[in-house]
């Protein structure tokens, strides 16, 4: 994957990220720095951790799947790409208020699954893990500062929108995986 393609897999893996602090911006008035770099930071370690145990396992089967390696990307993207647009039409149930450390590692974890995912096809094109992850931590980070101090000052954003926009990042990505 060129650096290009890790920035949009990293922007693409934000979106649940963004989303997620966007509800707990719409939420929270005070201490809002505070809460917003505690989720932030959750949200990036989370984000740029994950893609490790998923590089890691493909690494135990590389030789056996190489030769199918460009399908196998293509399926993983293609897959989490209309996940994402699924799921921006789908019932959400309510947001809760979320600020305990329970609940931040759960929402760290929920929002990584699909970043442990992508780690294993940066393995499966040969990416760097580390650059990778440190720009896909980065990402997640910043764009959860973004969501949570836009969720506090406007009110109208479109979370379904951004959900659709990260689907789409991730099937154009699936597409480029077998050119």
């Amino acid at each position: 994957m060129s650096l290009i393609d890790i920035i949009l897999l990293a922007v693409a893996l934000g979106i649940d990220c963004l989303v997620v602090s966007f509800s707990q911006g719409l939420i929270f008035d005070k201490d809002r720095l505070k809460i917003s770099l505690k989720l932030a930071c959750v949200m990036g370690l989370f984000q740029g951790g994950m893609p490790v145990i998923g590089y890691i396992g493909a690494d135990k089967l590389y030789k056996y799947v190489l030769p199918y390696s460009k399908w196998i990307v293509f399926g993983i993207f293609l897959a989490l790409g209309l996940k994402f647009i699924f799921e921006a039409f789908s019932q959400k149930e309510e947001k809760v208020q979320c600020l305990s450390f329970s609940c931040l590692i759960g929402l760290g974890v929920a929002t990584s699954i699909d970043a442990l995912v992508s780690g294993a096809s940066l393995r499966l094109t040969e990416t760097g893990l580390v650059l990778s992850c440190l720009i896909i931590g980065l990402m997640s980070f910043i764009m959860s500062m973004v969501g949570f101090w836009s969720g506090n000052r406007v009110k109208n954003l479109c979370p379904r929108c951004l959900e659709i926009s990260g689907g789409i990042i991730l099937v154009a990505l699936a597409v480029k995986a077998l050119v």
